[in-house]
């Protein structure tokens, strides 16, 4: 049985999170050597695409991960407060 996540639990998880980027990531081609992949995200209100070495992909991954981890535990948090001040 689960036990239902305190605010402080919630900013426990967030304070752990260590790498975080926007944007997706895709194969741009294959070529000879594996794939070249892009990296695409905004920025400043514009799309912003940039070309990423395969060797940094998983750490790239991971902090896209860390992002998107973030925004779920802030949801959490503020439905968490909202219900307490309601």
């Amino acid at each position: 049985m689960a036990t239902e996540p305190t605010p402080q639990s919630l900013l426990q998880q967030i304070a752990q999170i260590q790498r975080m980027d926007r944007g997706v990531i895709s194969v741009m081609r294959q070529g000879p050597r594996g794939a070249y992949y892009n990296h695409q995200c905004h920025e400043q209100g514009r799309n912003v695409s940039r070309y990423v070495p395969s060797e940094q992909v998983p750490d790239l991954q991971e902090a896209i991960e860390g992002y998107h981890r973030f925004g779920q535990l802030m949801e959490r948090y503020v439905q968490l407060m909202v219900d307490k001040t309601r």
